[in-house]
């Protein structure tokens, strides 16, 4: 179990998040030599643009009756989320994120009223200095991924879904941290199989999960930045995974290029690399076509010259 007060936890985030976020789409579509019934979960319609204002939500409301600042560290989205959240729900944020984040995710930032710090050349940095200025100033520090708060906020997509969809099902996400997949495997009804997809890039969380503990990996290039990086050495989100009995695979970039041309030239949805694993592994026969699937477009916060260039080969 993820925390004694775990059912307390899910409860008060479905509360923040549904006082603050309409439920998202759930849109049927026919993808390219992908057989079973597919529907896209439009996470990328989201105000920030992505899933991780959920999570931002249940975690700033959590902490703000108590007049803490909140710090963070993200290569983007969640650090949008949290500057949302902070900006509705009143408190102070800080958030840090690494001089070479996308330059969608950074302008959008620089929207919001809260302190925007750009330290370092990956998220590792970026979360190093959020670390310090928690300690040094006793704002809460909320994780993008291994929060318990966070966790049960991104738990309350696969709860939308069930109530969409009757029967068995099965719910794809993309794995960065593991935090989304972490709170749908905690979440999903008996009758929903959850799969979660890495880039082959950065397979922190599958490591961790074969190793049994938190293991460095090596991170390659990927447009799917949004989920590159090593995991902090005291996640939890490989141990949730494994519980819950999340099945793991990866995917290369040519499939990931290719998902977000297939997303946004068959279908019409602007997602960035790291949304679009899911349907990469469709398409490269790594989701298995014996039950309807639904596929969690996670984000669309892409810089519009990288888009042309995906879209445009």
């Amino acid at each position: 179990m993820v925390d004694p007060d775990w059912r307390a936890r899910r409860d008060a985030a479905t509360v923040a998040v549904r006082e603050h976020l309409p439920a998202t789409p759930l849109v049927r579509v026919e993808l390219d030599g992908f057989t079973a019934p597919a529907y896209l979960k439009l996470e990328s319609l989201q105000p920030t643009g992505s899933f991780k204002v959920r999570g931002a939500l249940a975690a700033v409301a959590a902490s703000v009756g108590d007049g803490r600042a909140v710090v963070t560290a993200s290569a983007g989205n969640h650090g949008l989320g949290v500057a949302y959240a902070a900006t509705r729900l009143g408190a102070r944020a800080t958030v840090v994120v690494p001089a070479n984040a996308s330059s969608a995710k950074v302008e959008a930032l620089r929207r919001f009223a809260v302190e925007l710090r750009l330290v370092g050349d990956g998220y590792e940095e970026a979360e190093a200095a959020a670390l310090d200025i928690s300690h040094e100033t006793g704002a809460r520090f909320i994780s993008a991924y291994t929060d318990v708060d966070v966790i049960a906020g991104q738990a309350t997509i696969v709860s939308e879904v069930a109530v969409d969809l009757a029967g068995a099902f099965q719910i794809v996400v993309p794995v960065g941290g593991g935090g989304l997949a972490s709170g749908t495997g905690l979440a999903a009804p008996a009758r929903v199989r959850v799969l979660g997809v890495e880039a082959a890039a950065s397979r922190g969380v599958s490591a961790a999960v074969t190793a049994g503990r938190v293991v460095h990996v090596t991170v390659g290039d990927t447009i799917a930045d949004g989920l590159a990086g090593n995991i902090a050495d005291d996640a939890m989100t490989p141990r949730l995974i494994a519980e819950s009995g999340v099945r793991l695979s990866a995917v290369p970039e040519t499939a990931i290029h290719e998902a977000v041309r297939e997303l946004a030239l068959r279908h019409g949805v602007v997602a960035e690399g790291s949304a679009s694993v899911g349907v990469a592994a469709a398409l490269t026969g790594q989701v298995p076509p014996d039950r309807p699937t639904v596929f969690v477009i996670t984000g669309r916060n892409i810089a519009a010259e990288r888009f042309a260039q995906l879209v445009n080969p």
